[in-house]
């Protein structure tokens, strides 16, 4: 579904993205794990389009279509490609409604302003139907995290990408986050790519894994070979 091959990126003359490798087959969770400024969200930044790559390829086909060239289409088309993004911090419009939120995500997929909302959507959250007119500033944590969920998925993406998606969370509240995942990957088919701090939700959501440390993939594999060793080695806090 998505290939990357020799990655680069630079903020001016600092290298951020070297040589990075990745790729997301259909149907499948990948998970991306690395210390805080080791170059996680700026590689899903490239993604998305909203950092120019200075070298690499990355490679987007979906089952029965050509290959694209992803580097060729502009961060606003990305999304009306099949990709769905939900970034760290959440981003919701806090002073506007649960429903404003999810239709101003149609408008920016260049949906028909009249086009509804899909039912999949608050069938996944159907917390959010009775407070859709509620203020999203005001919601929990929780709620707000679902609600930039939600957003992403009503333009029924392809691949959804998730930075940091239980941060700030309690482990209960970890794990509720951690079979909606689940759900989305093994029920609706949804190819992920997450991003995570904590090793417990990789281990517990994700096929596939990749370590990027100083913006280098340093071990990627099956998650069950995300072992101690590896863990000690590029996250131990020294």
């Amino acid at each position: 579904m998505l290939s990357l091959r020799s990655v680069n990126q630079f903020y001016g003359k600092n290298h951020i993205l070297w040589d990075v490798d990745l790729d997301l087959p259909p149907g499948t969770c990948t998970g991306i794990i690395a210390q805080p400024g080791m170059g996680k969200t700026t590689l899903v930044n490239c993604i998305m389009g909203h950092l120019p790559v200075n070298s690499g390829t990355m490679v987007w086909q979906q089952a029965g279509a050509a290959p694209q060239d992803l580097l060729m289409q502009p961060a606003t088309t990305r999304a009306r490609l099949g990709i769905g993004y939900v970034p760290q911090g959440r981003q919701i419009f806090s002073q506007l409604s649960v429903e404003e939120n999810l239709q101003i995500a149609l408008l920016a997929g260049q949906q028909d302003r009249h086009c509804a909302i899909p039912s999949l959507v608050y069938d996944l959250f159907p917390a959010l139907w009775p407070l859709r007119h509620q203020r999203s500033g005001d919601l929990p944590l929780a709620q707000q995290q679902h609600l930039a969920l939600a957003r992403a998925l009503t333009l029924q993406p392809k691949l959804l990408i998730l930075d940091e998606p239980t941060e700030g969370m309690s482990p209960w509240l970890e794990e509720e986050m951690g079979n909606l995942l689940h759900r989305l990957n093994h029920e609706f088919g949804l190819t992920i790519l997450l991003l995570e701090q904590r090793i417990s939700v990789i281990r517990r959501v994700a096929d596939y894994f990749l370590l990027l440390h100083r913006g280098r993939n340093v071990a990627q594999g099956h998650v069950a070979d995300l072992n101690e060793s590896v863990v000690d080695k590029w996250l131990a806090v020294s």
